[in-house]
């Protein structure tokens, strides 16, 4: 008699594998149809609040819009690896709140440090006119001729794309949840603890926010997903959403 062989996707729980798939989906649109990757990114990505391309829908959209092939890989092998046993622990529902509400909080952190930086490029030109004139005009704005000005209009009108601060939302999950379980990373040949790689990973977010490294990475977004899910958790465990002592 034959036997149909069981399918992967059977034992992947129903938010990660939609997610992946939707992610990557829209990968694969935007990097085969460059009309779609500038109507997209135009509608769907985040953009500061006071730039003209901006719409609050954003705060939820950009969590599905990659730039290269390396962050769509990375932050969908994370969230296949860890968000699977995470759903399954959480369900569905909860674990789907869970992760939009990591990624909308880490847009709300960087879109903060956004504006504390926004403020101090503002106070160096000085005029307001003319810090409206750079934001409103796009990259028009920067035939000013200043650096001031350059650095501004980026600020404002560079959208930031990602799925990275729900993943990173998820990463301290895991660590919370399984503090103890050993876990393999790429380079490194011996396990290391959920809990010391997830402080690993914030220390070194907070160094590279810290330090203002030029890599084009949001690392505050980052630190924003880590630090609200670890707030939500701590919140559902005095709530006996989880009925064990599971971070100590």
């Amino acid at each position: 008699m034959y036997q149909q062989t069981p399918s992967i996707f059977r034992n992947i729980p129903p938010v990660v594998l939609n997610l992946v798939i939707i992610n990557t989906l829209i990968w694969l649109v935007m990097a085969l149809l460059p009309a779609a990757d500038y109507t997209l990114t135009r509608h769907l990505a985040l953009y500061y609040f006071t730039s003209p391309g901006f719409e609050p829908y954003q705060l939820i959209t950009y969590m599905f819009l990659h730039g290269s092939f390396g962050h769509l890989f990375f932050n969908m092998f994370a969230l296949f690896i860890f968000g699977r046993t995470i759903e399954q622990v959480m369900g569905s529902a909860r674990f789907l709140f869970y992760y939009f509400t990591c990624g909308i909080c880490a847009a709300l952190v960087q879109q903060g440090v956004f504006a504390w930086l926004i403020h101090d490029v503002q106070s160096l030109i000085g005029d307001a006119e003319t810090c409206r004139y750079i934001i409103n005009e796009g990259w028009y704005g920067i035939r000013f001729g200043i650096p001031e000005a350059i650095t501004l209009n980026s600020l404002v009108n560079t959208p930031m794309v990602g799925a990275s601060g729900a993943i990173y939302g998820v990463l301290l999950a895991f660590g919370f949840l399984f503090p103890n379980t050993p876990v393999y990373i790429f380079f490194v040949p011996i396990p290391i603890k959920a809990k010391w790689l997830i402080i690993g990973y914030f220390v070194l977010e907070l160094l590279y926010g810290i330090g203002g490294s030029a890599d084009g990475v949001a690392h505050f977004a980052h630190l924003g997903g880590m630090i609200f899910g670890f707030l939500l958790l701590i919140y559902w465990k005095k709530k006996g959403v989880f009925n064990r002592n599971w971070f100590f």
